[in-house]
């Protein structure tokens, strides 16, 4: 299951715009990202304020994880972050894990060009105060427009995702936002690449889980490993985890740790 901007749940949001980072990252994850993770969790690639048991979840919102509290009455979550300093807040609700913040690197190269501007702030409207006073406005406007705008700059005021596009399109980035002081945590990194680096903490957490010792219920059999109980059962590893995550039965079985 994919919970995504494309979900009827998110296109019924009362704020739901195709103008705004989290909807156009959700695409780049849908398109980019999910098609190269080998996993059995189903995916939440945006806030629609539904989800389900056994998801990966990403969370876009680093000021008010709040906004996330609905995802108390879901089990066994992996939680992905973009910046740091969000992990402790919304490690209560599953396994967090900090992914670098990502983009289409090639698609955002296409709109280079000469820069014949000086400096910009892009991002929300709500940001964009007298700190940047001097420079001139992007927003509210479709991707495609603000990077053909942004190409032109020299220097832009950006945090996160848009930053990172103002890098590739060969900007200075100024810092403006005072929990993101220094630019240099906004590297320029490809969403296949954070694909990958997706997969390895997905197989690093499923290697931990495996170190647990469990029991099938139904017969009373225990297992020293998820791994020693995955090969008696003739299932995968996945299989045992889930079971054992959700406290639920899966393929005909049901583990608890011991």
């Amino acid at each position: 299951m994919i919970i995504s901007h494309n979900s009827p749940s998110y296109k019924k949001l009362n704020n739901a715009s195709k103008w705004n980072g989290a909807y156009y990252y959700s695409k780049e994850i849908v398109k980019n990202i999910i098609p190269r993770v080998h996993t059995t969790y189903n995916w939440v690639t945006i806030n629609t304020q539904e989800a389900a048991d056994h998801s990966i979840v990403f969370i876009h919102n680093n000021l008010h994880p709040e906004y996330y509290d609905y995802l108390k009455q879901y089990k066994d979550l992996i939680l992905v972050v973009g910046v740091p300093e969000t992990l402790p807040k919304v490690a209560h609700l599953g396994k967090a894990i900090y992914l670098p913040l990502s983009v289409d690197v090639d698609y955002v190269k296409k709109f280079k060009a000469e820069k014949d501007k000086d400096v910009c702030f892009v991002g929300r409207p709500n940001k964009f105060d007298g700190t940047q006073a001097t420079g001139d406005y992007i927003g509210g406007c479709p991707r495609e427009e603000l990077l053909d705008r942004l190409a032109h700059y020299k220097q832009a005021y950006a945090v996160g995702r848009c930053a990172i596009e103002a890098k590739i399109l060969g900007c200075e980035v100024l810092p403006y936002d005072p929990r993101f002081p220094s630019v240099d945590i906004w590297k320029v990194l490809d969403n296949k690449d954070a694909a990958d680096r997706l997969q390895n903490k997905l197989d690093d957490l499923l290697r931990h889980d495996e170190g647990e010792s469990v029991i099938e219920i139904k017969s009373g059999e225990r297992f020293r490993t998820v791994t020693e109980a995955a090969e008696h059962f003739g299932v995968s590893l996945s299989t045992v985890s889930k079971s054992v995550n959700e406290g639920r039965e899966v393929a005909g079985l049901k583990f608890v740790r011991l």
